[in-house]
């Protein structure tokens, strides 16, 4: 696979690799034709593992070529690394407190963002499209990275792992959408359609990056940061607290579980193919 892939441009890279993150979680989605509800342990299970994964791949992915990338490039690697990481953290809160969403099993009156009279399924997509973002921009600058040949970390090998990683999260996110969805008496198809259409955003946002990074290399370290710094955001703003929120019934450890299986599998990937 790695062969083949490198046949290609930077650009068209991160295109393949973030359409099939974004195939994922219409495979995700797709459990809407064979189930109507998810139980919420197993969800937040799915969730928990998504955070870790996210989690890994923010450092091994990330963070740790952009530190050594700013070394090459003769910038203050800490300086470089802490201030596109905090940008990146800025950026989704911007995103966070602008664009409507409704996260799952809440009320409209919920919803965060500026006041819209949008339908509830939209605003229930574009929640999960709020985590695709920096997913898609990380896939992107990854490739970038390795395109620009500066330093050592950035590999394609690790440019693959991390699509990987992030097409295994999207699948709970898919699931995420649509399920609650048809629960709330769409058809399996629209539930499907809706839920998909959450990671459409991933290919834009990976092509963006890839393009950016490849164009203006000194932005390359800061652009790797920020990646990390909005994957970040989005696990500490909303899959850890979402895949905590209990439903009755005793609280478990699951969403824990699932975050360590989560980050051990990124990490697992990234070092073993980077």
């Amino acid at each position: 696979m790695i062969q083949w892939i490198s046949q290609f441009g930077a650009v068209q890279q991160a295109l393949i690799a973030t359409v099939f993150t974004w195939g994922v979680t219409a495979l995700g989605a797709s459990l809407v034709f064979f189930f109507k509800t998810i139980n919420k342990k197993v969800l937040n299970g799915m969730l928990g593992f998504a955070a870790g994964v996210m989690i890994a791949a923010s450092f091994w992915s990330l963070l740790a070529p952009g530190i050594e990338l700013a070394e090459e490039l003769g910038q203050v690697p800490y300086v470089t690394a802490a201030s596109g990481f905090l940008l990146g953290g800025g950026f989704l809160y911007l995103v966070n407190k602008l664009l409507p969403h409704l996260h799952a099993g809440r009320n409209v009156s919920a919803a965060e963002g500026l006041r819209t009279t949008w339908q509830r399924s939209v605003l229930l997509v574009l929640a999960i499209t709020l985590h695709n973002i920096p997913e898609g921009l990380a896939v992107g600058v990854a490739f970038g990275a390795v395109a620009a040949g500066v330093g050592t970390s950035a590999t394609l090998a690790g440019a693959v792992a991390l699509a990987i990683g992030i097409g295994l999260q999207n699948f709970p996110e898919g699931a995420a959408v649509s399920i609650p969805l048809r629960r709330e008496g769409l058809s399996r198809t629209k539930a499907f359609l809706y839920g998909q259409s959450s990671g459409i955003v991933e290919p834009i946002a990976g092509v963006l990056g890839a393009f950016a990074v490849t164009r203006m290399q000194p932005i390359l370290p800061y652009a790797l940061a920020f990646a990390a710094g909005a994957m970040i955001y989005v696990v500490v703003e909303e899959l850890i607290p979402e895949a905590r929120r209990e439903e009755g019934g005793p609280k478990t450890d699951i969403s824990t579980i699932g975050a360590m299986l989560g980050f051990a599998v990124m990490m697992i990937l990234d070092v073993a193919l980077g």
